[in-house]
């Protein structure tokens, strides 16, 4: 499953983070609980059923659609879900505290633990940019922000999902070609803080960044475009963002 911001179910979960934002938490139970019957895999119904538990008003009723979402996470068993363990763990613990369940939280928060830092996503990894590379490049840090041009970046980012990358490349500051490379990381590498645990639990937009740089391997040609109107929608939620970045 690759995650997408243009994925009916991820829009309608979005759409209630919107609302909540605004105090509307009635509004936003009602859309994260049409995202959960609407959800055509087991990714969509692990992300529907993790918004839904933060609206239930028990800790017994929080848990259950907290275990709901780690059993469609497990389901999954990809690298779009291993990142929220940690969150969904770390909940679930924080659940069985509220019963006065000590085991069980006890448990759950040495899970969370576990999987907390452990990157096991192995890529393939892309860039998205405008710049025109060859193969044997190197891409390094201290480019200025695609999203923030006023900053120039401490790490050089890049992602395992192919489309994000592409999307990357739209949103890329320039006037050539898009471009998304194949690289390789020559150093350690994380999580993007920017993205990790913000909006949604993890990482399931499989985004990193390193100081070190990354390698050209290849170059990809096809990959899924957003139509005009999601990449302009896109850009104004962008260019509305109050968020800092995190460098």
């Amino acid at each position: 499953m690759e995650f997408s911001p243009f994925n009916t179910i991820v829009k309608l979960c979005l759409q209630g983070m919107s609302k909540e934002e605004k105090g509307e938490n009635e509004e936003a139970g009602k859309l994260f609980l049409q995202g959960w019957n609407e959800a055509t895999n087991d990714f969509e119904k692990f992300l529907a059923a993790y918004y839904i538990a933060r609206h239930q008003k028990t800790p017994s009723e929080k848990l259950k659609w907290l275990e709901t979402a780690l059993e469609y996470a497990l389901k999954t068993n990809d690298d779009t879900v291993k990142s929220a363990f940690p969150a969904l763990y770390s909940n679930i613990a924080q659940c069985y505290e509220d019963l006065s369940d000590t085991g069980n939280s006890k448990k759950n928060f040495e899970l969370a633990i576990s999987f907390k830092n452990n990157l096991s996503d192995k890529g393939p990894f892309y860039h998205g940019t405008k710049a025109d590379l060859q193969v044997g490049d190197l891409l390094t840090a201290g480019g200025h922000s695609n999203y923030k041009s006023e900053f120039r970046m401490n790490h050089i980012y890049f992602t395992a999902l192919v489309n994000g990358a592409g999307l990357a490349a739209a949103l890329a500051k320039g006037d050539g070609r898009e471009r998304v490379y194949i690289v390789e990381p020559t150093g350690e590498y994380e999580n993007d803080p920017n993205v990790t645990d913000k909006k949604f639990p993890g990482n399931p937009t499989r985004s990193y960044r390193s100081e070190s740089p990354l390698k050209i391997v290849g170059e990809v040609v096809d990959w899924v475009k957003p139509s005009p109107e999601e990449l302009q929608r896109f850009r104004e939620k962008l260019d509305n963002s109050k968020g800092s970045i995190i460098n």
